[in-house]
């Protein structure tokens, strides 16, 4: 099944265990076997901006929730619970810049294997059309 342009907030939490203030996806571009396309507007109250700027650790955190986005709206779509996941490893990260306060990140997450519960992503983060960020990531789905 695929879907595409998620902009509703409740729609969005349903599919991820995050809550306020650590929401770090708002959009869902394009949901398809073995990919997502994702978004965040960067906002002057989120929790991770310093300085009019979105931090490492919050750019990482939104292509965690970039990868649960996708686990979870699977569920949704089957009118289940989305269900709580942590970041099992990250093999590769590059930062190559920071998105700044009224930015849109969009993140496109690949699906390379998932089994048990485990998901290994490649994920590429751009703003402007420009690569800000890349990671190999695997996230485990909690028992």
């Amino acid at each position: 099944m695929e879907s595409s342009l998620i902009t509703d907030l409740e729609i969005i939490k349903k599919c991820i265990p995050q809550r306020e203030p650590v929401i770090m996806v708002d959009t869902l571009f394009e949901y398809k076997e073995h990919f997502v396309l994702a978004g965040l507007n960067v906002k002057a109250d989120n929790i991770f901006a310093q300085n009019l700027v979105l931090s490492e650790g919050g750019l990482i955190e939104h292509m965690a929730q970039s990868v649960a986005l996708y686990t979870g709206y699977q569920f949704y779509i089957k009118k289940e619970k989305a269900p709580t996941g942590y970041i099992g490893s990250i093999k590769t990260v590059t930062i190559e810049s920071l998105p700044k306060v009224g930015d849109l990140i969009v993140t496109e997450v690949y699906i390379l294997h998932e089994i048990l519960g485990v998901t290994l992503v490649d994920i590429v983060s751009k703003c402007n059309d420009k690569v800000i960020a890349k990671a190999q990531m695997k996230t485990v789905i909690a028992n």
